[in-house]
């Protein structure tokens, strides 16, 4: 497997939910630390690595993705062995049932299904409905609580989905657990290690927030630390290009370029900003797609409101199927968004920074 995929591969196959983000943060020190000068973490967990170009005190440009991805919490154990589970990040009922999940334990990881009352005995009208999450359980094959217990199992372990890194047939579609957000990681990444030798004079960060699903928490304290001039929000969007969605509900195509997200429910993009991004896209040719979101937010929406404000761009991978256990992506978006980031990087300096900020 090429480094590159291999990766990808690396940090969505760690699991790593709100609030118990070690296995990708780990991941991603590993693949940045050659291409930085310090790697650090904050207090909540936020991984920050620095790159000073020729200008010691440059401007500092943030480029963050969120290490954590949406799943659940242990919160219970009946007597029969079942687990009773907490969504941690946001679920669709529909999308949970008969899902494998993984259970982490300080003793290991534990296989486990999400389980429910079977239809068959259910009454027609109930057939018809979505099962509330608070009717499901997670089974791991115990048959006593005090046999879960001795596998490990204790309130508060966290539980992921399965779903092993995948190239598709058409090797440019790549399918995983946790693109939202390792994909964002894996740009941090890239961004820095392009710019390793090239001359800019700015302070470059690649950051891998934490806590993003409920509530853009690590994008808050990490830009706090770094209090940066520029920030960059790198994560998933929504993909238009599946049966039944039109323009009216998502713009993006997949393999058709980063998305630049107009607004969205955490921020209004930053016009100068934008228009900077843009005009270098349309200068170096590089593909790019506009959209907004009328609801949720990236990490973009905490960092723009960092001390007196900064400007601030969220770009984003059109990605289908995005907060259930498997989601596809196109190389080609993720390509484009890094070479992006760095021709924008490299274009600049503390004037024009100012005159993104001020004009």
């Amino acid at each position: 497997m090429e480094e590159m995929l291999k990766m990808l591969k690396d940090l969505t196959d760690a699991n790593g939910i709100p609030g118990n983000e070690r296995e990708p943060r780990e991941v991603m020190k590993n693949y940045i630390a050659p291409f930085a000068e310090s790697v650090e973490t904050d207090h909540l967990g936020s991984l920050i690595a620095k790159k000073t170009g020729t200008v010691q005190d440059g401007p500092k440009i943030m480029v963050a993705g969120h290490l954590d991805e949406i799943g659940f919490m242990v919160t219970h154990i009946d007597d029969r062995g079942f687990i009773k589970f907490q969504p941690v990040g946001g679920w669709w009922e529909q999308v949970m049932l008969a899902q494998r999940v993984t259970v982490m334990t300080r003793k290991g990881n534990i296989p486990g299904v999400i389980g429910s009352k079977p239809p068959h005995i259910l009454p027609p009208e109930a057939r018809k409905k979505s099962v509330d999450k608070k009717e499901m359980f997670i089974d791991i094959g115990a048959s006593s609580k005090e046999e879960a217990e001795e596998f490990g199992v204790r309130p508060g372990d966290s539980v992921v989905p399965v779903c092993e890194f995948t190239v598709m047939k058409n090797e440019k579609m790549l399918m995983a657990k946790a693109w939202d957000n390792r994909i964002g990681c894996a740009i941090a990444i890239e961004v820095l290690r392009r710019l390793k030798d090239e001359d800019h004079p700015n302070t470059v960060y690649g950051v891998g927030t934490v806590q993003e699903e409920v509530g853009l928490r690590g994008a808050r304290t990490s830009a706090h630390y770094i209090q940066p001039d520029i920030g960059f929000g790198v994560d998933v969007g929504i993909a238009g290009d599946t049966p039944g969605v039109t323009e009216k509900d998502a713009l993006a195509k997949m393999g058709k370029g980063p998305q630049i997200i107009m607004y969205d429910a955490s921020m209004v993009s930053h016009k100068g900003l934008r228009d900077f991004v843009t005009d270098t896209a349309d200068e170096k040719e590089i593909p790019y797609q506009f959209d907004s979101v009328p609801g949720g937010g990236t990490d973009s929406g905490a960092i723009h409101l960092t001390a007196n404000g900064v400007p601030a761009l969220s770009i984003t991978i059109a990605t289908r199927y995005i907060h259930t256990h498997a989601a596809i992506l196109h190389r080609d978006d993720f390509e484009n968004a890094v070479q992006l980031i760095v021709e924008v990087i490299k274009k600049m300096d503390r004037k024009t920074v100012d005159q993104i900020t001020f004009e």
